[in-house]
């Protein structure tokens, strides 16, 4: 594999979802910093050459750049390890969780956002949707467990469950009380564990 570069800002949760999937694929990237707030760097001239949408992270693999986090963990996956599986229903399990990673969990991340950065609390509605979003996953893996399932889909950790991590290890950002989420706190539990595992700041470390 080519050397890897990831355009990345280290307090976005998008691009933690990248940093966590080279750290346990074992990978190394060169760093490029991305300042989106205060900066506004990801609407400047030189970072739109790179993503002509203003996506993060971007991550530089086999000579042309990946933008926006679902399609830099497919790109990776595909090149290193068992985190897509063969079988086509699995598979197809693990699509859905990526589609929802990038449109009913959207709101999360933006209440992450508005909390952190917005100079205030979240708008009602989002924080509403944000938490409807997490319940469904709460409810899935509540099921899993009375399946004996320990991860979103299969017997072992898949780029779904690295796509879904962040937006629930982070959710007490924008307050979020992860008491109501004992499922999903088993699960955070188990990720923790993968080897080659990194948090951020603001990811609990309970046990």
């Amino acid at each position: 594999m080519s050397a890897l570069v990831l355009h990345d800002d280290e307090l976005d949760e998008e691009c933690y979802r990248a940093r966590l999937f080279l750290s346990l694929l074992g990978l190394k990237a060169r760093i490029v910093a991305v300042d989106v707030v205060p900066g506004g760097l990801q609407d400047s001239p030189s970072f739109r050459a790179v993503s002509p949408a203003g996506l993060l992270p971007v991550l530089r693999i086999e000579g042309q750049e990946i933008c926006g986090a679902g399609a830099v963990l497919l790109a990776l996956a595909h090149k290193r390890g068992n985190w897509l599986p063969d079988d086509p229903a699995a598979f197809a399990q693990v699509a859905h969780w990526l589609h929802f990673a990038s449109g009913p969990l959207r709101p999360a991340i933006a209440a992450r956002r508005a909390s952190l950065f917005g100079g205030g609390e979240p708008d009602a509605a989002l924080q509403r949707q944000g938490e409807a979003a997490l319940r469904i996953m709460e409810d899935h893996m509540a099921h899993r467990r009375l399946d004996g399932g320990a991860w979103f889909v299969g017997d072992t950790p898949s780029v779904a469950d690295i796509a879904l991590f962040p937006s629930f290890a982070l959710s007490r950002d924008w307050g979020v009380d992860h008491a109501f989420y004992p499922a999903l706190r088993r699960w955070m539990r188990a990720v923790r564990t993968v080897p080659g595992f990194v948090g951020m700041s603001g990811i609990p470390e309970y046990a």
